[in-house]
């Protein structure tokens, strides 16, 4: 695909974003768009924000557990880019109304470094050398494709679906919980909705890391000390809508609470 085509599809979807109004997929003009493609697409939609002032302080891991991929029949994991002006802290008030078009929430672990970790050979105990503390998050995914009609190319170069994040108020070492037993549940509007553990994530939040640096690493793009890395849904997307609340508790780690309007 032609640099100027890729321009064209990255200011697309900063518009959308913008104007909080979805466009047709980019997989149905008839352009063969590679995932190579899409990639850069996500970094031109990422210059347009750096240039309205937003700045990068870390990245999200997309579609790593089976229920999300069955979701959005998309079957491999993604990455995007998060931006100072996406984070919120627990209990706090998120505008979902004013920012996003079609959100949907979902539980996740988030990974806080305090090294650098560049691919490629990252290794899982690469991962847990690099990583400050682990937090419970709640990623407000979004999508500027109308009605989630996505492939693989189009959250890519949607960065990633993401929309929004929340960390939560507790911190713990990743060497003082099991990341692969510990069970996640989700409350909506005071009810149980769902419920999860860390090996569904490719296995492993840990793997997910390590999957991103490497993937990461092919691009000359490293992951840095002091980012925020969301290793990816546990648990099935929930749509949600102004006035719904949110609560995820993850064992041995704490919890991330949410309002909507």
């Amino acid at each position: 695909m032609d640099k100027q085509k890729i321009q064209q599809f990255g200011d697309e979807l900063y518009e959308a974003m913008v104007k909080r109004e979805a466009i047709s997929p980019l997989t149905s003009r008839g352009e063969d768009i590679s995932i190579d493609d899409a990639y850069h697409i996500s970094l031109r939609m990422l210059e347009r924000r750096q240039q309205a002032g937003a700045r990068v302080i870390g990245k999200k891991i997309g579609v790593t557990s089976k229920a999300v991929m069955n979701m959005l029949n998309v079957h491999q994991p993604d990455f995007g880019y998060l931006t100072d002006d996406m984070v919120f802290n627990s209990g706090e008030v998120v505008p979902i109304s004013d920012r996003l078009i079609a959100p949907r929430a979902e539980g996740e672990i988030a990974f806080i470094l305090k090294k650098d970790l560049t691919g490629p050979g990252v290794t899982n105990a690469d991962v847990l050398a690099a990583t400050e503390c682990v937090m419970p998050c709640f990623e407000i995914v979004d999508s500027r494709i109308q009605d989630w009609k996505i492939a693989i190319q189009d959250t890519i170069a949607d960065n990633a679906s993401c929309g929004l994040f929340v960390l939560g108020d507790n911190a713990v070492s990743p060497r003082d919980v099991d990341l692969v037993t510990c069970g996640m549940v989700v409350e909506k509007n005071g009810s149980i909705i769902s419920t999860g553990a860390g090996a569904a994530a490719l296995s492993s939040p840990v793997n997910c890391v390590a999957w991103l640096a490497n993937t990461l690493g092919e691009f000359g793009i490293s992951l840095k000390a002091g980012e925020v890395i969301l290793s990816g849904s546990l648990v099935p997307l929930e749509p949600v809508k102004a006035g719904d609340t949110m609560r995820v508790d993850i064992g041995g780690i704490g919890s991330a609470s949410v309002r909507f309007v």
